[in-house]
């Protein structure tokens, strides 16, 4: 395959990011070499450097790229509700689409954190994920402070509760399937309703309750 003419900095780099992602899904990273990602992105090798010093930093900006997607989703959420209750519908059933839109990118984090544990973890918490994290923290605040969520639960708690209900539907969900009395595992949006609605009984106050429900 011969070289594509970079013709703008921002296309030759989104090219390189997007080779990453595929081969970087596709096989362990380990088992992914420079040129292997030159030959996909049909650019030479030395242009990969040109942007990114080496595989590490490459691997870790097709991080940041998933991470600032699941943020763009969060925000989306909260532009288009006016209300903290109708956001954490609306991204939580988004979060859990895109986990499921990207199953070999999703599997490709969690295997690099389980073989090189903590160091990697924290790596990933730095490149974007925390930021993401923060962002649903911060939106969950700000419903205490209105007063349409409780005064008295942790916000980084439920945000875990979310994010994990959704990344256990993800790793489960062909198990789900033979389970008996789950009807949920081929309906992702409706898992998500429910698990919503489970948070949310226990976190408004008694007043907003018929409000909600409605």
């Amino acid at each position: 395959m011969g070289e594509l003419p970079l013709t703008l900095e921002g296309e030759g780099r989104q090219r390189i990011l997007a080779a990453a992602e595929k081969l970087f899904s596709d096989k362990a990273f380990d088992a992914v070499s420079m040129n292997a990602i030159a030959l996909q992105a049909g650019i030479s090798k030395a242009n990969i450097y040109h942007y990114f010093p080496n595989k590490d930093a490459l691997y870790l900006a097709v991080l940041r790229a998933a991470s600032r997607n699941l943020r763009k989703l969060l925000n989306d959420a909260v532009d288009a509700h006016g209300t903290v209750v109708e956001v954490l519908r609306h991204f939580a059933r988004c979060h859990l689409q895109a986990l499921l839109d990207r199953p070999e990118l999703v599997r490709l984090v969690w295997r690099e954190i389980l073989e090189k544990g903590a160091p990697r973890a924290q790596e990933f918490a730095e490149q974007g994920f925390a930021d993401v994290f923060s962002a649903l923290v911060a939106v969950l605040e700000s419903g205490q402070v209105r007063g349409e969520l409780r005064a008295d639960f942790n916000p980084a708690l439920v945000a875990t509760l979310m994010l994990g209900a959704n990344v256990f539907f993800f790793q489960s969900r062909d198990i789900l399937r033979h389970y008996p009395a789950v009807g949920f595992a081929d309906d992702p949006a409706g898992y998500d309703a429910g698990i919503v609605e489970i948070l949310l009984r226990g976190l408004i106050p008694e007043s907003s309750a018929d409000t909600v429900r409605a």
